[in-house]
């Protein structure tokens, strides 16, 4: 048993036995650097639709909240949930794409616009679009989303092929004034 002491005290294991907790602690450090580098980060995700304004208390018939877009095309789109009755006493929650008749947007100046203005440059304020008795058109009923993000990424696509234009479809026309006008073909 003596002999037992004598060879856990001995300073060449006591170096042994530092130098492999060293080497195990740097072979856990390069693994894990390693893992961390080599992480794919999530990738985020490229916003085409722009939130004109977030309404939590509003004229459409919904107790949730409504948000709406401007896309590309002009236009301004709303999403907004509401419920429906499946069966006696059950009912499901339901996501409305709709589009707002009385708005327009101006995708690269991010401006909305009455479409009743009389002068189209002059801008109006963002909550002037949640307004009583709104013309709206719906588009879209889904009853397979869960969420506003799920929603909002399903406008986001439909932003996302507006907004590619290939440059072959865009021709420059001449105008009498020589003034160069954009016009897709």
């Amino acid at each position: 048993m003596i002999s037992f002491n004598l060879l856990l005290i001995n300073p060449v294991n006591v170096n042994s036995k530092i130098v492999t907790d060293i080497f195990l602690v740097l072979i856990t450090f390069f693994y894990t650097f390693t893992t961390i580098y080599n992480y794919k980060r999530p990738t985020i995700m490229e916003i085409f639709a722009k939130l004109i304004h977030k309404s939590f208390v509003t004229y459409l018939p919904t107790k949730f909240p409504v948000q709406f877009y401007g896309l590309p095309d002009g236009k301004v789109y709303i999403i907004y949930a509401r419920f429906f009755e499946i069966k006696f006493e059950r009912s499901g929650l339901e996501f409305i794409l709709a589009e707002h008749l009385e708005f327009s947007y101006n995708y690269e100046e991010e401006k909305l616009v009455s479409t009743g203005n009389q002068d189209a440059k002059k801008a109006v304020y963002t909550e002037l679009v949640d307004k009583p008795d709104p013309k709206i058109k719906i588009i879209k009923v889904n009853r397979e989303l869960n969420s506003f993000a799920e929603a909002f990424a399903e406008l986001n696509k439909k932003a996302k092929t507006q907004f590619q234009i290939k440059p072959e479809d865009i021709q420059i026309i001449q105008n009498r004034e020589d003034k160069d006008r954009l016009s897709i073909a």
